[in-house]
This record gives C-alpha cells, structure tokens and sequence, in this order.
C-alpha cells in the first residue's frame, strides 16, 4: 500500500500522496495542495521544496555521495572524458565507441562561431566582465540560429542546437578572455581533443607555436567533470525555470550562466585565491587567520572550506586533491600564496576545531588552486565553472521539455498594504 502524508488544516484532515526515488529519498506530493486546501506551503529558497523528479544527478550530503545517471563520480572522473560525461548527462547512458566518435565529430564541426560576433567582442570595454560578455555572447547565438526559437522543432534539430552550444561554448569562452587582454583571437584546432582546444584558444598567440601540456589538459578534464552537474542548485533551477517558457537553449543557459555568477553561488574558488592573496598580503602568517577562523566574533571565514550541502567531505574534493598535487609538481612553480594554500590544507585536515565541525577543504578550495597554477586569471574562475557545467544545464532543460513540464509559477504570501483608495495629487 502507498504512503500517505496527513495534514490538519482547520478541523480537516487532508491525504496527499508520499513519492519514493529510486534511491530511496521521499517527499510528500502537495501539487494539489491549494486547489484542495486554499493553502499553499512558505519555503523561502526552495531549501524544501522538490520542484521536479529527474534522473540526472543523484547526490547524498549526509554521506558524500554524487552519481551522474547512477555512475558514481569517482569512477567518471578516473575514467571517463569530458564529452564521454556529457554524452551521458544528456542521452542517460555512456556512449558506445562509435556512438562517442560521432558525437566527437559533431562537437569538432561546430567549434568556430560566426565572423560577425568578433564585433560584438570589439564593443565591450577590457574591463568588462568575462562572465558578463560570455552570458551575452551565448544568448546571442539564437540570433544566428533563429530556428533554435522553434519549441516544436524536431528532435534532430534540438540535437543540433545542443552540439552547437557544448561546441562554441570554449570558443566564446576563451575569446573572452583574449579580449580581455587585447590579444589577437585564436580559432579552435580540431586536431585537439576538447580540454586541449580550449587551452590552445586560451594561451596560444599567431607567432608562437603552443604546446598544450598533457598534464594541464588532463587536470582541466578532470576538473569539467567534477562540475557538470550538481542537482537541482541555483543555476540549474534556474536553466529549468526559464526553460519552462518555452525559451530557446541559448537564453536558457545564458540565464543559468548570470545565475552562477553571482558570489553565492559559482563565485567561491575565486574567494579562495581572495582570501589567500589577502592572507600573503598580511605577511602570510597562517596560524593568525586560521584563529581569527575559530574566533567567532571575528567576520573572517576561510574560504573553501566546508559545504552548505555536504555535511562530510565533498567526495570531489578527494578526486581534485591528488590532481592539485600532480599538476603544482608538474608546473613547478613557487608562489607563495599556493605555500599559503598547503599549509591551510593541512591545518583544516589535522586540527580537531575544522575535523569536529566537517570544514574539510572542498573542490572549490583546490579548483582554485590549480586555475592559479595554470595561469588562469581571478576572474575567469566562474567561466570555467560554467564550462563544465554546461552539459548538465544542456541535460536538465532536455529533460524539462521532454517531460513537458508547466511553465514555472511559484505562488507568495503577500505581506503588502490592503486595499486603499487612489488620492489625487492635490490632496496627498
């Protein structure tokens, strides 16, 4: 017999079904709710609210657990590529060889994007935020696709327009950043596999010949990864809650790209190298800001350590932290605030204050680290993060609209004036 959830409103008692997953988490089904009760439920940030069922991502906080389409996180990020991890996010299942060799080709084919968007590039001041010019720049692309505005197109053409966008995303990306700098823009190689083209559109320059480093390359894979999809988080509702209109896939993650530039949200690995430059900048006397860290009417917080969702280690942590150390050992270089970063790392590891309290470092604190070491710029941290997340807002918006889910309405409880009447001007 199904479970049942009671709930007591005004003398009554009204049933509403509870809803299983597969991995056993549960939640009452009130989508009725009002039409049956007139109420309707007060979560502020959604903290309890499942606003749909998917088949993505599943993901445990009380015991660190992240599996994409049933595939634990620690085998896709040993084993598995980019694309490989993508083409599972969006198709449900790991590609055959063939299936993945085509998928392959097609990306390769869509990696250049049109000449007239350099002049879009040409307008935005150096300054500008790369993450400012790559949200614009992505929903521009439905400009030159208009048939993408189509929600009734076929499923090929939704295919093509997904390809399309996990293609030029790296295009986009690291012209964003070589704007802004004011360097010459680099086209994509597509004798490069994915990771390695986009570091060669990144660093390479028209009179050097640029050597991506296998070592580089793999840490970038890796880290993409790690961040392809994280459930139902801020951006990824929001690439559902835009979705639901019927919007076309490139507003749709333009959106979910300003989502996670906000702070909160995507702009945490930058915090880390803040705090760290912060840290040296001080004289790089550790064991002073890891006090200041215990001292609780002191506002300093470390930066990179703990998670608001996992309550033990973040199990991409423990991928990205031996890959941390491959990729400094690698690159041998001597920065003082990468010193600074180890030290705290131990500290957070060894001292029962952080161990009792699960502040372990987390994959934002070593994501950082290693941008750092490959010389990618503070304020490109967050674009890198939408790289890599990329296929999971690709893959939520194709489940949203597959599932022919509503358009998204959240109700409010209005706490505003009653009703008044209009006073003309002469009498306020």
């Amino acid at each position: 017999m199904s479970e049942i959830a009671k709930i007591e409103l005004e003398g009554k008692i009204f049933e509403f079904p509870v809803v299983t997953g597969t991995e056993n988490e549960k939640a009452i089904d009130i989508s009725k709710l009002r039409d049956i009760t007139g109420y309707v439920t007060l979560d502020t940030g959604y903290k309890n609210t499942g606003a749909t069922k998917s088949s993505i991502t599943f993901l445990d906080g009380e015991k660190g657990v992240l599996h994409y389409r049933g595939y634990a996180i620690e085998e896709l990020a040993e084993k598995a590529s980019f694309l490989e991890v993508a083409y599972l996010l969006m198709h449900g299942e790991l590609p055959t060889k063939i299936e993945l060799e085509n998928f392959e080709s097609s990306i390769k084919k869509h990696t250049l994007v049109h000449e007239d968007m350099k002049r879009f590039f040409e307008a935005y001041p150096a300054q500008a935020h790369p993450m400012g010019v790559l949200s614009s720049m992505i929903c521009s692309l439905s400009t030159f696709y208009p048939e993408s505005l189509d929600p009734h197109r076929s499923k090929e053409k939704k295919e093509l327009t997904m390809h399309r966008l996990l293609a030029k995303m790296p295009t986009l990306a690291a012209w964003a950043y070589k704007n802004s700098i004011r360097h010459p823009f680099m086209y994509p190689k597509n004798k490069y596999d994915y990771c390695s083209n986009f570091l060669h559109m990144m660093y390479a320059m028209p009179t050097e010949d640029y050597k991506v480093d296998p070592v580089v390359s793999a840490a970038l894979n890796k880290l993409l990864i790690l961040h392809a999809d994280h459930e139902q988080n801020c951006s990824a509702s929001t690439v559902r809650m835009v979705g639901s209109s019927q919007a076309n896939l490139y507003s749709t993650v333009s959106a979910g790209i300003c989502a996670l530039w906000g702070p909160l949200h995507g702009g945490a690995n930058q915090e880390v190298i803040e705090m760290l430059a912060q840290i040296h900048e001080d004289g790089g006397d550790v064991d002073k800001w890891v006090t200041k860290a215990k001292d609780k009417n002191d506002p300093f917080r470390l930066m990179g350590f703990g998670h608001r969702v996992y309550k033990n280690f973040d199990p991409r942590a423990n991928i990205i932290r031996k890959t941390c150390d491959e990729v400094l050992a690698k690159m041998k270089i001597n920065d003082p605030m990468l010193e600074i970063a180890k030290r705290l790392e131990q500290v957070a590891l060894e001292d029962e204050y952080f161990k009792s309290r699960n502040l372990y470092p987390n994959v934002d604190f070593y994501s950082g680290i290693i941008y750092k070491a490959m010389g990618i710029p503070t304020e490109m941290f967050t674009v890198m993060f939408a790289l890599g997340r990329l296929p999971g807002w690709i893959a939520q918006w194709k489940e949203m609209t597959e599932n022919k889910e509503p358009i998204g309405r959240p109700r409010q409880i209005y706490t505003g004036e009653t009703y008044r009447t209009f006073t003309d001007i002469e009498k306020r």
